[in-house]
């Protein structure tokens, strides 16, 4: 129902174009409203609620939405409003290949157009698993539809004989160790079926948490929505609480425009470092800012990271603790009520007041998982930008995830082309290589993987493994899993598929960084590398024809977001309503 402080009235709805006239094509509308048993009370002057729900039979992480839906039904219906679910792309980090980051964009298209063609006057947006909040609140951002973002929530910590798993960190470190010979096959079996016991979202920081927690940031999702595990009760009352806020933000007419400000993402920067952020975070955070019209760079990312220090202490940053562990210890609200001096207090949420307001009660519980500034766990921010000659735009490095040893190197670079040459040669027992070589990977970019892939957490050559060697440091132009660890650097821009330095390197040739410094440089003159340019050689484009060849022919590079240049705000004029005739 309507009040005297609400800016909508029913005869201004969005749906009621669709469902009101008395005409031919709204007799239509109506008809087959009817069709599916709803009667015209249940529609009529009401709120159409869309529900974008990523559920799918190969997505893990949202198995609990089937049901979850309902939820956020019941507080559509509650608050007077109607629901209408539409299915989207389901982008399972788990079993979409190559990459779901080739899929991102289409996610973001089909929830813009889902919304801009269908008769709805807000969404609710269920998603979680990496690359499903940035995608759906993409194409939200570029709707400007009211809309609220229901994370999926992390899983339940994992376990194996009395020892705490971790999802991906422990992945990879127990890999290491299988290769090594110390794991058996019994064991590892076991290690499978306790790394992920529950629905939910990775459990560690990686891309999942922080995307949710960004978007909580932003002001997009309900306080402390995002570190709510999926398997908690309290998920399924926050799921009817979305469903019941929805509609009241219909008739406030208040969109994503009005909630992400340029302050608001400057917000989601300053909580991303704090928490020991996944490096996807950068391109995620870059391609939503430009959407809603901000031109956020890596510049931002590096002014936060000089001043704010991770006070997360959860894992892959931290050594002990996960997300189940931080929402016990106060969540997200928790952690911005100490970080609070760095944060724009000021901006509105989707909850129709301000940041500070949401978290002007929020404590901490446990002063070991979310620290004070006093006593963080790393000094600076969790990511920092390096740049130099092998990285003019960029590239992006999680220094609160390695071994302190590498935060300044040099040594010779091993070079491969492409993955499969590099598996190959990371088991032979006689490769060439010691722990202080930088491992390399390039045509693993954007266009080059295609869809820029989580290759970038090269594993160490088993020759190495079986030393005791557990890092090394490791450069490409593909991304790496949030919930990885280690020297790790990352994003190369320009990658090299386009012809990006990193396309000139020669095994052999040093590699210097000075994280503190934020550089990153290849030691060969500028006269070599003109020679090494003008020998250069395009490759071939990945894909001749569909989504692949439309994906190489307008995506973007990591630095600016990796949108598709068509879907950047400033690309061309808005969008209008769909025709009804």
């Amino acid at each position: 129902m309507t009040d005297k402080t609400s800016k909508k009235c029913p005869e201004t709805l969005r749906s009621a174009r669709w469902f009101a006239p008395d005409d031919l094509r709204a007799f239509g509308h109506r008809s087959r409203a009817m069709q599916m048993g709803y009667a015209p009370q249940e529609w009529k002057d009401r709120p159409v609620i869309a529900i974008l729900n990523t559920w799918s039979d190969a997505q893990p992480c949202h198995m609990h939405f089937k049901s979850r839906v309902d939820d956020v039904k019941r507080g559509i219906l509650m608050a007077g409003g109607f629901p209408m679910e539409l299915p989207a792309l389901s982008l399972s980090e788990s079993f979409l290949k190559p990459t779901t980051m080739l899929y991102r964009n289409m996610l973001a298209m089909e929830a813009e157009e889902l919304l801009r063609g269908h008769p709805v006057d807000a969404v609710v947006l269920m998603g979680g698993c990496d690359k499903t909040t940035p995608g759906l609140l993409l194409g939200a951002t570029s709707m400007n539809l009211p809309a609220i973002y229901l994370p999926a929530g992390p899983m339940l910590r994992g376990n194996w004989k009395g020892k705490t798993l971790g999802s991906g960190s422990d992945a990879w470190k127990y890999w290491d160790e299988r290769r090594a010979g110390k794991i058996s096959d019994r064991d590892w079996v076991d290690v499978e079926a306790g790394i992920a016991r529950s629905y939910g979202t990775c459990m560690t920081m990686g891309t999942a948490s922080t995307m949710t927690a960004i978007a909580e940031a932003i002001g997009m999702t309900l306080p402390g929505a995002s570190s709510i595990p999926a398997a908690d009760a309290g998920h399924i009352r926050m799921a009817s609480e979305c469903g019941r806020r929805i509609v009241e933000m219909v008739w406030e007419d208040l969109t994503p425009k009005q909630i992400q400000t340029r302050k608001a993402f400057e917000n989601a920067i300053v909580v991303a470092m704090a928490m020991g952020c996944s490096t996807n975070a950068i391109i995620h955070l870059i391609a939503q800012a430009r959407r809603a019209g901000h031109d956020i760079t890596l510049d931002d990312f590096e002014k936060a990271s000089r001043k704010v220090p991770v006070i997360a202490n959860v894992r892959p940053s931290g050594d002990t603790y996960l997300m189940e562990d931080f929402f016990y210890a106060g969540g997200l609200p928790g952690l911005m009520s100490r970080i609070r001096e760095h944060l724009h207090l000021d901006c509105v949420t989707v909850t129709g007041q301000t940041l500070g307001e949401n978290i002007a009660d929020a404590e901490v519980y446990n002063d070991d998982v979310i620290r004070d500034l006093a006593n963080p766990i790393y000094q600076e921010g969790a990511l920092a930008v390096l740049k130099g000659n092998l990285a003019p735009n960029g590239c992006v490095i999680k220094p609160s995830a390695c071994e302190a040893r590498f935060l300044k190197h040099s040594g010779p670079a091993l070079v491969f082309d492409d993955y499969p040459a590099m598996k190959k040669a990371i088991d032979d027992p006689d490769l060439d290589v010691t722990a202080d070589h930088v491992l390399i990977l390039r045509n693993a970019g954007p266009q080059g993987g295609p869809g820029m892939p989580e290759w970038g957490m090269l594993p160490i050559p088993t020759k190495l493994v079986k030393q005791g060697v557990r890092d090394m440091v490791r450069l490409s132009d593909a991304r790496m899993s949030g919930t990885s660890y280690g020297a790790c650097i990352l994003h190369v821009a320009p990658e090299s598929f386009v012809g990006g330095p990193l396309a000139l390197v020669k095994s052999g040739d040093r590699i210097t960084l000075d994280v503190a410094a934020r550089t990153i440089n290849l030691e060969v003159s500028e006269v070599e590398l003109a020679r090494r340019r003008a020998a250069w050689k395009k490759p071939e484009r990945r894909f001749e024809r569909g989504y692949g060849w439309m994906f190489t022919r307008h995506i973007k590079q990591a630095s600016e977001g990796c949108d598709f240049d068509f879907l950047e705000t400033g690309f061309g004029a808005p969008v209008g309503e769909p025709s009804i005739y």
